[in-house]
């Protein structure tokens, strides 16, 4: 079953998917739907509305993110792009397995309604629900330590020993990527400032891609950008879609700074560095050296050039002196949750933990 099976790592900036086994997800595309009206419903409801992926340049306004800071806000757009998935993972009339990772903020209910639109809507034959968090540890290769996964809607935290998450150690913080870019969204665009516009969405998504790290000290970073005169420096400059170009200001470029300094961007703390303390603090004392030591860099955001080192040095100058802190990295966490669940669909272990069509039949008759 491993051989075929589907995993979905459904987070609320992009949908990864593709089959186990693989080195990377074979399906990477945004979490966005776009509901087009139609004449005969042109009001706000769902109902008799065409959707479609992504963004329709026709109707840059009606598009929508399904996930939310990892809650489900729209069911039957969720439902829309599994189906996608499974429709391009189908073997004939065949529907393999599938591996769907959870949201943080799930509840009972919405554990019932996702195995309600896998089972009944998309009729597939078995289903393992996977925690995001803890499939990023497993694709580290470790078993204890601490995993940072920072994404579009949320950064997580959470010690693990041996496989499983210490109790009530774990830290959400509702500042990630999608603050990121509303910056410089605004910082870019000022007055103008249209989160509608798929011109300045791209702007905003190529300029985090090619034009901004993380400084090893804020103050250094800062003082040299604007020693430098204007203009003279290539690695300050963007060019538009339409010729002209931008001039980026330093805070611009240091923008990810924000992860490690989230009041001077006018974001709710703490940061990273401090969530990581605080959770490692909460956990036993004689497990706190060894968790200090496997600290995991997961998600988009650990990405930006200079995430990781400079995560190390707060770590171990600031927050743990009297232990040797170490960041792990991997060149692909941006698919950490991805690649987990790609381990654990081959895990013997894990095979009484999935549910079969015939079980989830059983459980609602009762």
């Amino acid at each position: 079953m491993a051989a075929r099976t589907v995993i979905i790592d459904h987070g609320s900036g992009f949908l990864k998917a593709g089959t186990a086994g693989w080195n990377e997800p074979q399906m990477v595309f945004p979490s966005i739907v776009n509901y087009v009206p139609c004449r005969e419903n042109p009001g706000p409801s769902y109902a008799q509305r065409r959707v479609s992926l992504g963004i329709d340049i026709c109707h840059p306004d009606t598009f929508s993110y399904p996930i939310e800071r990892g809650r489900v806000v729209n069911w039957d757009a969720v439902q829309y792009l599994w189906s996608f998935v499974l429709e391009n993972h189908r073997r004939e009339h065949e529907i393999p397995p599938v591996i769907i990772t959870e949201t943080p903020f799930r509840e009972p209910a919405d554990r019932k309604k996702m195995l309600e639109i896998l089972f009944e809507l998309l009729h597939v034959p078995s289903v393992l629900l996977a925690d995001q968090v803890q499939m990023s540890l497993y694709a580290s290769g470790l078993l204890t330590g601490v995993v940072v996964d920072s994404g579009y809607g949320l950064t997580r935290v959470q010690p693990f020993h041996q496989g499983r998450p210490l109790p009530y150690s774990g830290k959400t913080l509702e500042f990630a990527g999608q603050d990121l870019s509303a910056y410089l969204l605004k910082s870019l665009f000022k007055e103008d400032c249209d989160r509608r516009s798929v011109f300045q969405l791209e702007t905003v998504a190529v300029t985090q891609m090619s034009k901004c790290y993380v400084p090893q000290t804020l103050g250094e970073a800062l003082d040299f950008r604007e020693s430098q005169q204007s203009g003279l420096n290539e690695s300050n400059t963007y060019q538009l879609p339409d010729g002209s170009r931008v001039e980026l200001t330093p805070m611009q470029q240091v923008a990810p700074e924000m992860f490690f300094s989230p009041q001077m961007f006018e974001q709710p703390g703490p940061s990273i560095p401090q969530a990581i303390l605080e959770s490692v603090e909460s956990c036993e004392i004689s497990l706190r050296p060894l968790l200090a030591s496997h600290v995991m860099a997961c998600g988009g955001n650990t990405l930006y050039p200079g995430f990781a080192t400079r995560l190390f040095r707060e770590l171990m100058w600031d927050h743990f002196s009297s232990v040797r802190a170490t960041v792990w990295a991997g060149s692909n966490r941006n698919f950490s949750v991805w690649l987990g669940a790609s381990v654990v669909a081959h895990l013997s272990t894990y095979q009484s933990e999935w549910m079969s069509r015939e079980e989830y039949g059983e459980r609602m008759r009762v």
